[in-house]
């Protein structure tokens, strides 16, 4: 297969399963825009903001497209071929993926626009929503930790080759992390200004769209400014995540969002015009050598020929990729602020449903920087920078060679903003879940809520060695995707609870939660392993401890699924009272 047959392929199967499985979800939920949604209700400026769809989209793109799509595709790819990669990535996203943000946001919207832990509590038990929300704050962490210290890569990267072409002083990190620093401020300017002045959409998109491209040539000018140490970097992005969660969304979040999504919409364009125009020849191996259905066999087994828990194609292939093809961290982005921005139902469709099969495409283009590179190319080369360098690769067959500065400017930032728009957001939803685990109202409550959830990643990454992503993202993708599934199972009960139909998502809902149970149970297994050699991996025990009380949560809150399944079906004529379908 060539990149052109990718792309074209990849275009097609998403723009066919919008329109006819896209088409078909929808009309299981009977949308109603005459329903008025929670942000119209309880609009209050703050966190309830009716936003057009358009401006919700980008928004709620850049708030899930993170460092998922990229680093998963990019690490599954190098170890298994990337014709698995593929295959998983187009079913996955159509017929999973986006089924679970549409369904969990159009759920929360029905439900006042809770989580899906509120919408847990109210279908299934109390002790089914506190077995939720410890699963997902104990996820968040993970995903906080990973996605952290991705983005400080980016800022601490250098590129003596790029630097000496520069003929100065030029850090690449350095450019990275400037105009990052500035693309915030950008964007919190361009929030006051709609805010205050009030200017309609299209004359914000025309004079703060070019300005975030224009930040980005200016990073090139003071790039040795910021070059900071990578502990000082962890202080400064979580302590960023920290107050932007405490922000009203129309300060940051809402403006950011929209300036991200045109990056985010940027990056995609020049994906696939490389995909279509580039030439480039396929050097990756379609099916790693090695790779087979026999190491889950093996490694249970054990002995000196055990396989690498990551070379396992399944389940890790799919926990792998993550994002790419599904992620329950969607969810969370769909009831935790995405749903208070809803201003009518039919809007739900091309915000989640549609959001999730771009991502899709983004995963697509992430494996694609990888798939023409060579074996020696890649070789101890993180993710991010493979991805940056494959985006400014193709950016320069439009602007040419001399502008390979820019470019890889460009490249390794829209790593960043993948990234920056999803930390401060998951912080914000952190926030929320303790305060309502522990009912703690009010901004103080608020403040020590997002404390805790980035203080925990911040002493992590500060004990951790450099790029520790990699020691963590099996188990964040795991977790992420069984999240995914426990938020299947919810919206399961809740529509059997009122006599629809379920196998849409019952059936996506059962095969990721194989996998994952089954991910989970490998990784309790390497941690007991680590546990009995005479040098201890703390890395792989704590994974193996977190990944145990993960499985325990999961088993509990699919206990009390079972039961509320059982209660319903003893007494039909007695549905549960909850929001229509």
């Amino acid at each position: 297969m060539s990149l052109l047959a990718l792309a074209l392929l990849t275009m097609a199967v998403l723009t066919v399963g919008y329109l006819t499985y896209g088409k078909f979800i929808a009309r299981q939920f009977r949308l109603d825009d005459n329903a008025t949604t929670p942000a119209v209700a309880r609009a209050d400026g703050v966190d309830f903001v009716p936003t057009r769809p358009f401006y919700l989209l980008g928004q709620h793109f850049s708030a899930i497209a993170a460092a998922g799509p990229i680093v998963g595709p990019i690490l599954a790819c190098q170890a298994f071929g990337w014709l698995p990669c593929v295959l998983w990535i187009l079913l996955g996203v159509v017929f999973i993926g986006a089924v679970h943000d549409f369904s969990a946001l159009i759920a929360s919207v029905r439900h006042g626009a809770h989580s899906i832990a509120e919408i847990a509590r109210a279908n299934i038990s109390k002790k089914a929503w506190a077995a939720l929300v410890a699963f997902i704050w104990l996820a968040l962490l993970y995903v906080i930790v990973a996605f952290t210290d991705a983005t400080v890569a980016t800022f601490t990267n250098t590129d003596p080759d790029l630097a000496a072409l520069a003929g100065t002083d030029f850090n690449k990190g350095g450019a990275v992390a400037a105009a990052s620093v500035m693309y915030l401020i950008l964007a919190t300017i361009m929030g006051v200004v709609q805010r205050s002045i009030k200017w309609p959409t299209w004359l914000l998109t025309i004079v703060f769209v070019p300005a975030t491209l224009g930040v980005v040539w200016l990073g090139t000018k003071v790039s040795t400014v910021l070059v900071l140490p990578r502990q000082t970097w962890y202080a400064i992005v979580l302590g960023y995540c920290l107050a932007a969660s405490m922000f009203p969304l129309w300060l940051l979040q809402q403006s950011r969002g929209y300036l991200g999504g045109f990056v985010l919409y940027l990056a995609i364009g020049i994906g696939a015009i490389g995909l279509i125009f580039g030439g480039y020849d396929i050097q990756q191996p379609a099916v790693a050598p090695g790779v087979g259905f026999d190491g889950l066999i093996h490694f249970f087994i054990g002995g000196t020929d055990t396989p690498a828990m990551t070379t396992i194609l399944f389940p890790f292939l799919f926990v792998t990729i993550a994002c790419g093809a599904c992620s329950g961290f969607h969810g969370l982005v769909c009831g935790g602020t995405t749903s208070k921005q809803v201003q009518k139902e039919s809007h739900c469709k091309p915000v989640a449903f549609g959001a999730m099969l771009l991502e899709g495409f983004v995963a697509i283009i992430a494996l694609s920087t990888v798939m023409i590179l060579s074996g020696d190319q890649v070789k101890g080369k993180p993710p991010g920078s493979i991805y940056g360098d494959g985006i400014a690769r193709f950016l320069t067959l439009i602007l040419g060679d001399g502008a390979l500065l820019f470019a890889k400017t460009f490249g390794a930032m829209a790593v960043a903003t993948f990234v920056f728009d999803t930390l401060d957001v998951a912080t914000r939803l952190g926030r929320y879940l303790l305060q309502e685990l522990f009912n703690a109202k009010g901004r103080l409550g608020g403040f020590f809520a997002a404390l805790a959830t980035v203080g925990i990643p911040l002493a992590i990454l500060l004990t951790s060695e450099q790029d520790s992503y990699r020691a963590y993202w099996t188990l964040f993708g795991t977790s992420n995707q069984l999240l995914a599934a426990l938020t299947l199972l919810g919206i399961t009960v809740w529509l059997r609870n009122n006599g629809k139909r379920c196998w849409y998502t019952l059936l996506p809902m059962l095969f990721v939660m194989t996998i994952t149970l089954t991910a989970l149970a490998v990784q309790i297994t390497h941690g007991v392993r680590a546990l009995s050699k005479p040098t201890i991996d703390t890395t792989t025990a704590i994974n193996g401890a977190v990944a145990a009380i993960l499985l325990v949560l999961a088993a509990f809150f699919i206990f009390q699924s079972i039961r509320a399944l059982q209660r319903r079906a003893a007494q039909p004529s007695a549905p549960t009272p909850a929001p229509g379908v």
